[in-house]
């Protein structure tokens, strides 16, 4: 495992999807809205959303500075999207957010850490 990201550009990557999320987080687009509701998220919880996933970018960003603190951001976002879909699971949610967006999204994430971090 590296220490620090190798491709950086990934990362990088990575950060910016994170951080436009974020943004459309904000007050959510109806699409994150309309995904929040059919997973039962509570509404009063929306408003941890943007932080978290600014928080993601940010640790991504930092992260090709500091040793493992990308890798560890990296891995939270796994275990993030892991939790997506078991809550799309659980809620038989089994349309275009389950595969569309949180799988395709765990994917994209394990795929930044191997080739960033392990490979």
């Amino acid at each position: 495992m590296s220490a620090l990201p190798d491709p950086i550009w990934p990362v990088v990557v990575l950060a910016i999807i994170q951080a436009g999320d974020a943004v459309m987080c904000i007050k959510p687009v109806p699409f994150i809205a309309q995904c929040f509701e059919d997973v039962k998220f509570p509404r009063r919880h929306w408003w941890i959303m943007p932080p978290l996933k600014f928080a993601a970018a940010a640790g991504l960003i930092l992260g090709i500075w500091l040793p493992y603190l990308g890798a560890v951001t990296c891995a939270a976002l796994v275990l993030y999207f892991v939790v997506a879909i078991a809550m799309h699971i659980a809620a038989r949610d089994f349309g275009r957010n389950l595969f569309l967006n949180a799988t395709f999204m765990l994917l994209i994430c394990v795929a930044v850490g191997v080739s960033s971090f392990i490979a």
